[in-house]
């Protein structure tokens, strides 16, 4: 498996990502992983990317995934508190890059979204411009965006200067305001909690994917009902569909 292109399928989740087109390297990471906690399958995933414009982001994003991912993997097999264990994972990522650190100054950055899906409750736990979507399969169980972009479009929408479509056209739309890199103190990441209540995917993505369709609604119709029962035909669809496919998860939530 490169990271140019890797696909993982765990039956349950799968995840596809890819260099795609505009970029010499694949700056997005993902870890996936399904633990049996004797109560029921518990599927994890951590989708990182690279901030392009610091130190060795490639790098960055590999290594945070897979700190994270170690700490959430640890607290799913022994039960222990998935919420603590996300904020956790993200400062074990935050450390994972701070040790790439070569000289002052050039500090590895990334973005961060996980996620933890038990038989009733998604923990998520973000930083920076990844995202987090349900995609709902019935109208009382509605398609949404359920992280909010640290980011500097995003910022200038909540202030009312900008519309969400300007913001995406902005060249500001992608630049980050928080990510993990950036000292402990200054990053406490996002904690939510979220209870579908009825069938449907969670996906997880970098922006190589959502700033193509940043629409809950439209990329439920783009995924749905293959992401239920065949995640990985629906993340590859998407890999080979989007000029700049970018690390994701799509997994079925029952």
């Amino acid at each position: 498996m490169t990271r140019d292109h890797a696909e993982v399928d765990l039956g349950l989740l799968a995840g596809v990502t890819d260099r795609g087109l505009r970029h010499e390297q694949n700056e997005d990471a993902m870890e996936i992983a399904v633990a049996d906690t004797g109560a029921g399958p518990v599927p994890l995933a951590v989708v990182c990317d690279g901030v392009s414009t610091s130190a060795r982001p490639a790098e960055a994003s590999l290594a945070a995934a897979q700190a994270a991912m170690a700490v959430l993997r640890s607290a799913a097999d022994s039960g222990g508190d998935l919420a603590q264990a996300s904020a956790e994972a993200v400062r074990a990522a935050g450390q994972a890059v701070a040790g790439l650190t070569e000289t002052p100054g050039a500090i590895p950055s990334a973005t961060f979204v996980s996620a933890v899906v038990t038989d009733t409750t998604v923990t998520l736990c973000w930083l920076g411009d990844s995202r987090a979507y349900w995609l709902g399969t019935r109208p009382e169980s509605a398609s949404q965006q359920l992280t909010t972009d640290d980011s500097l479009a995003q910022e200038m929408v909540q202030a009312g200067l900008l519309g969400e479509d300007e913001a995406l056209e902005s060249p500001h739309a992608h630049v980050v305001t928080r990510w993990i890199g950036s000292p402990p103190a200054e990053t406490a990441p996002h904690l939510a909690t979220f209870d579908p209540g009825t069938p449907g995917a969670l996906l997880l993505c970098s922006d190589g994917l959502w700033n193509y369709q940043p629409e809950a609604d439209e990329l439920a119709a783009l995924a749905l009902p293959d992401a239920l029962t065949e995640p990985l035909s629906s993340a590859k669809a998407w890999s080979t569909s989007r000029s700049r496919p970018a690390a994701g998860t799509t997994s079925p939530w029952c």
